[in-house]
C-alpha cells in the first residue's frame, strides 16, 4: 500500500520527490484474481490520446459517470463495476484496459473452442470505442484442474483450442500450466489458457496473469523495431556505398575537395536524420526485449512432453528479430562514426592544402617585403640627395644675401664646400630616426 511521508522531527526536510519515488513500487499493485476467471486485455497505442479522452471513455462504465480526472494521474486505476473489474494502465507508448470477470460455464475445460466475447461484461461498443489503435488483444482464461494426468489434461487443452497447435509449459516449477497459440483469431483476439492446482490463491493467480499478459504486450512492442530496421536497410546500404565512393575519391584525389565536401555533408545529414528518427525506436526495442526476458524468467517454466515452451518459442522466433534490430542500430551508429572519420580525413587534407597555400602566400609576402625594403632604401638615398640639395640651395641664398650686404663671401664657393657636411648631417639625422623607431618596437 502507498504511504505519504509526514514531516518528522527527527529528519531534515523531505526532498520534493521522496514520496513520488517511494510510492513508485506501489504504482501498479498486483491483481487478485478469483478462479475461474476470464480476463480480456486490450492494449492500444496512446500517441495523440490524452488522459481526458481516456477518462471520458472510462466514464461510460456503469457507476463511474462522474469519474474524476485525478484518479488517472497515477497512470493506474482499478474500477470495480459489481461482478467485474476494469483495470486501466497508461504506459509511455501504450495504454492497457483489462476486464476481469467470472468465467462462464461454457468455457470450462471440456468445451471445444468456446466463444468468450458474448459473455463479456462490457459491450462490444465500449471495446470498439477505446481511444487509440490496437496493438494487442488477449483473452486469458484461468481455471483450476487436477494436473496429475498430463496426457488427459493435454487432450482437454487441445480440444479447448479447437485442435490447433499450441505452446504449453509448466509454470512455477509445476504449480500451474500456461498454454497459448500466439495466433490472432477471427474475433481479433489471441487466446491464453492457465490451469492451476485447486486451491491456488488469488494473489498467485494475479501474478501469473500479469506476467503472461505483460510478456505478450512487451513482445509485440519489442517487435515494432523490426519493420523500422527492415525499412532502414536499403538506406543504410546506399549510404555505405556512397561513403565508400567518397573514401576512394579521397584516396585517389580524383575529385576536388569542395565536391567531396558537399557530397559528404549531404551524406552526413542523411545519416544523422536516420539516427534522430530511429534511435528512440531501437532503444525502446532493447528495453522491451529485456522485459520479455525478465517475464520469461519469472514464469520459471518446465517443459511438458510433446510441446514447446514459451521460452523456447521466444528464443527461436523473437531472438532473430531482436538480433536484426540490434544489428541495424549498430550499423547505423557505425556508419555515423565512419562518416565522422571520413570528415576528419577530408578536413585534414583541406588543412594541409590550406597550409601550403598560406606558406606560398607568406613567401610572396616576404619577397614583396624585401623588394619594398630595397625600394625604400633607394627612396631614402634619393631623399638624402633631395634634402641635401634643398639645404645647399638655402646656404647659397644665404651666401648671396651676405655678399649683397658687403661681406667678403663667395656664395658659390661656400655652397660647394658645404655639400659634404650637409650630406653627412642629413644621413646622420635619418639614421637616428631609424634607430629611434626600432627602439620603440
Amino acid at each position: 500500500m502507498t504511504s505519504t511521508p509526514v514531516p518528522c522531527a527527527f529528519l531534515p526536510p523531505d526532498d520534493p520527490l521522496r514520496a513520488v519515488l517511494h510510492n513508485e513500487v506501489h504504482a501498479r499493485p498486483p491483481a487478485r484474481v478469483r478462479l475461474p476467471a476470464l480476463i480480456v486485455q486490450v492494449a492500444v497505442l496512446n500517441a495523440g490520446v490524452n488522459r481526458e479522452q481516456e477518462c471520458g471513455h472510462l466514464r461510460l462504465l456503469p457507476g463511474y459517470e462522474e469519474l474524476p480526472l485525478e484518479r488517472l494521474h497515477g497512470n493506474f486505476a482499478r474500477l470495480s463495476c459489481g461482478h467485474f473489474t476494469v483495470k486501466w494502465e497508461r504506459h509511455t507508448e501504450f495504454t492497457r484496459y483489462s476486464i476481469v470477470q467470472p468465467l462462464p460455464d461454457s468455457a470450462l475445460l471440456g468445451a471445444s473452442d468456446p466463444e468468450l466475447l458474448p459473455a463479456l461484461a462490457v459491450t462490444p461498443e465500449w471495446l470498439r470505442s477505446i481511444p487509440g489503435r490496437t496493438v494487442s488483444a488477449i483473452e486469458l482464461v484461468m481455471l483450476e484442474a487436477d494436473l496429475a494426468d498430463e496426457r488427459a489434461l493435454m487432450a482437454q487443452v487441445q480440444s479447448w483450442f479447437g485442435g490447433r497447435a499450441v505452446l504449453a509449459s509448466q509454470l512455477g516449477h509445476g504449480h500451474s500450466w500456461g498454454v497459448t497459440e500466439f495466433r490472432i483469431g477471427a474475433d481479433g483476439f489471441e487466446r491464453m489458457l492457465v490451469i492451476t492446482r485447486p486451491g491456488t490463491s488469488q494473489t498467485r493467480a494475479g501474478r501469473i496473469s500479469q506476467r503472461l499478459l505483460e510478456l505478450e504486450i512487451y513482445r509485440l512492442m519489442a517487435l515494432r523495431g523490426l519493420p523500422v530496421a527492415k525499412q532502414l536497410a536499403p538506406t543504410l546500404a546506399g549510404a555505405e556505398s556512397a561513403l565508400a565512393d567518397i573514401t576512394a575519391q579521397l584516396e585517389n584525389k580524383s575529385a576536388s575537395d569542395q565536391a567531396l565536401l558537399d557530397t559528404l555533408v549531404s551524406l552526413a545529414a542523411q545519416v544523422e536524420r536516420a539516427t534522430a528518427e530511429n534511435v528512440y525506436r531501437f532503444s525502446a526495442t532493447r528495453a522491451y526485449n529485456t522485459l520479455v526476458g525478465q517475464r520469461i524468467t519469472e514464469l520459471r517454466e518446465k517443459p511438458i512432453p510433446g510441446t514447446q515452451t514459451v521460452g523456447e518459442f521466444m528464443q527461436r522466433r523473437l531472438s532473430p528479430a531482436m538480433a536484426t534490430v540490434a544489428a541495424t542500430a549498430q550499423r547505423l551508429a557505425s556508419l555515423s562514426e565512419r562518416v565522422a572519420r571520413t570528415s576528419a580525413l577530408l578536413r585534414t587534407r583541406v588543412d594541409i592544402v590550406t597550409e601550403a597555400q598560406n606558406q606560398q602566400l607568406l613567401e610572396k609576402l616576404t619577397r614583396g617585403q624585401e623588394l619594398q625594403l630595397r625600394l625604400q632604401s633607394t627612396v631614402e638615398g634619393l631623399s638624402i640627395a633631395a634634402i641635401s640639395y634643398y639645404v645647399v640651395s638655402l646656404l647659397l641664398y644665404v651666401g648671396k644675401a651676405a655678399k649683397a650686404l658687403g661681406l667678403p663671401v663667395n656664395p658659390e664657393m661656400a655652397a660647394g664646400a658645404s655639400i659634404p657636411l650637409v650630406l653627412w648631417l642629413v644621413w646622420r639625422t635619418i639614421r637616428q630616426i631609424h634607430e629611434k623607431l626600432h627602439a620603440e618596437h
